[in-house]
């Protein structure tokens, strides 16, 4: 893999929090005889950086749904795990209202007392 990938990786990782999900996407997985890096290649250096890897094709649609799902899946296993914290300034995460949203981590969960019902 090229130099410019590796310092990219490390400036995304010095930049941004600690815990940031990076995923490496193979982009024209179709088009297997233009190829130019292998996918040895290409899974070895994710490893190694230790980033996610897919190969995808917007072609044939072939994991371009998957690579968001298991990106967004890693996210959520960091926060519930306590690695991530949303709540923290400059943890990375950006959501809506705060009013509108409800987080369903085991760590924030607690049973309701009889002052907070409304029944």
């Amino acid at each position: 893999m090229s130099q410019t990938a590796m310092s990219e990786t490390y400036d995304a990782r010095m930049l941004a929090s600690q815990n940031i999900v990076i995923i490496l996407c193979g982009n024209k997985k179709d088009l297997d005889a233009d190829r130019e890096v292998t996918f040895l290649e290409a899974s070895r250096f994710a490893q190694e950086n230790e980033l996610m890897f897919l190969e995808t094709s917007a072609l044939t649609g072939e994991n371009v749904e998957e690579a968001f799902v298991q990106c967004a899946r890693k996210i959520l296993n960091k926060i519930e795990s306590g690695e991530l914290d949303p709540e923290r300034m400059g943890s990375g995460i950006q959501y809506g209202d705060a009013a509108l949203r409800q987080l369903r981590s085991p760590r924030r969960a607690q049973a309701p007392n009889a002052q907070e019902c409304g029944c």
